[in-house]
């Protein structure tokens, strides 16, 4: 049976079932307890399992991550929720020189199973320092797993199964997408890591799409279907582990590929996708790969600037018109 709920409840669900079936779990970050997140996703958690395992910290976002970081190698399974994912720049020491590193350096005798769970994506209005979309920064980090879940459904059974990993993972979801819905089942489920969805089957272009991106591409997608470009959406679901092997298929069937993703484009996720694409499957391409990601610029608070920093449908199809028409473009 599965039922429509929103992608806050699925990460709360996920959470309440995970803290039930093994006490190690815990919870901590700023206002997590009674405020429930500024965004609500945790409400109601500190009623059922106490202020024991759902811990509001002090401010100091170093001092709490690097806290997590010795429970996990002392036998906890903490879940930091990090109110931002901005704020990953104030604690890359104790997640990518601590967290990342302690079970390569220990010789495979300490583990840290530890979830980082933030969020991304801008046109919220947030202004610079609240909008950022950084996976790719965490992705870069050998000894760290990353998922981005696109949708509800994603986003219970990516959690549950980051809960259960030994390793760090780090999670963000789009805080525009907290009251969208997809069905989700009630009874248990896990989702793999490193296993990519193909959203829709398509013959002439491969959209290979993150996050929210995914919904911007299914939406282009729909567009070109009418004007008989047969358009095949991927989401990767997670950037560590990667579903190369997917994408890869996909690509020799359509031989043309658009990535999209919401982090910067310089230096960036779809950098890392397009070049394994044109790396294993230049010969059955039969136009450049077109990589599409927020523009390189801090992301403004004016409305009217912002929703042109990030890619929307409308540049996703008049991208696959011209490569499907043979033209040899780049985005901008």
């Amino acid at each position: 049976m599965t039922r429509q709920i929103t992608l806050s409840k699925a990460v709360n669900e996920a959470i309440a079932e995970e803290m039930r079936r093994d006490p190690s779990v815990i919870l901590l970050g700023e206002d997590v307890a009674e405020a429930g997140t500024p965004f609500k996703v945790l409400s109601g958690l500190v009623e059922e399992f106490g202020m024991d395992r759902i811990i509001d910290t002090p401010i100091s976002e170093p001092g709490f991550m690097g806290i997590a970081v010795g429970a996990a190698m002392t036998g906890c399974r903490p879940i930091v929720d990090l109110m931002f994912g901005d704020f990953l720049y104030l604690i890359m020491d104790q997640l990518c020189n601590q967290a990342a590193k302690t079970h390569y350096m220990s010789g495979g005798k300490l583990n840290v199973p530890l979830v980082l769970r933030t969020n991304m994506g801008a046109t919220r209005r947030s202004a610079a320092q609240h909008s950022q979309s950084l996976q790719a920064l965490v992705a870069h980090v050998p000894g760290l797993k990353v998922a981005m879940p696109s949708s509800a459904y994603e986003a219970k059974g990516l959690m549950k199964t980051a809960i259960r990993d030994n390793n760090p993972v780090v999670i963000f979801e789009d805080k525009l997408m907290y009251n969208d819905k997809a069905e989700v089942p009630e009874e248990e489920y896990l989702i793999p890591f490193g296993k990519a969805n193909i959203k829709r089957e398509g013959r002439d272009v491969t959209l290979v799409a993150t996050s929210s991106m995914v919904q911007v591409a299914e939406k282009a997608a729909e567009i070109l279907s009418r004007e008989n470009i047969s358009a095949e959406v991927i989401d990767p679901r997670t950037l560590v582990p990667f579903d190369e092997e997917t994408i890869l298929q996909s690509v020799k069937k359509t031989s043309r590929a658009i990535v999209i993703d919401e982090g910067h484009q310089s230096f960036g996720v779809t950098a890392e996708i397009a070049a394994r694409i044109s790396e294993k499957a230049f010969y059955h391409l039969d136009a450049p790969v077109i990589r599409m990601g927020a523009m390189d610029v801090p992301v403004p608070f004016s409305p009217a600037l912002e929703d042109i920093t990030v890619p929307t449908p409308d540049g996703v199809v008049e991208n696959a018109r011209r490569i499907c028409r043979g033209e040899l473009v780049h985005a901008a």
